[in-house]
């Protein structure tokens, strides 16, 4: 009986409102943190591959940067609904 008295304590927990706010304090700074560095990261790809294809076609030669700017793209969608993902989560 006491095995079962102790499982439904730790559903009642689990389904309860969640951690104490100490602790999603110090989440939400860090995801902020990291939010922040992942918007940084995919301006700063975008703006290396638009200077890499202008160079590129200035000097004529043309070459494919669709797939470089395809790819940051997909980092940036990556980086840009992770953050609401884990939010949702928690």
């Amino acid at each position: 009986m006491s095995t079962l008295h102790a499982l439904t304590g730790t559903l009642t927990l689990a389904a309860g409102d969640g951690p104490p706010a100490g602790v999603t304090t110090q989440l939400d700074y860090v995801l902020n943190i990291i939010a922040w560095l992942v918007t940084a990261a995919g301006v700063a790809g975008l703006l290396i591959v638009g200077s890499r294809m202008a160079l590129s076609l200035k000097s004529g030669e043309a070459e494919e940067h669709l797939t470089q700017f395809a790819m940051v793209m997909g980092a940036c969608v990556i980086g840009a609904t992770a953050g609401p993902l884990v939010g949702f989560l928690l």
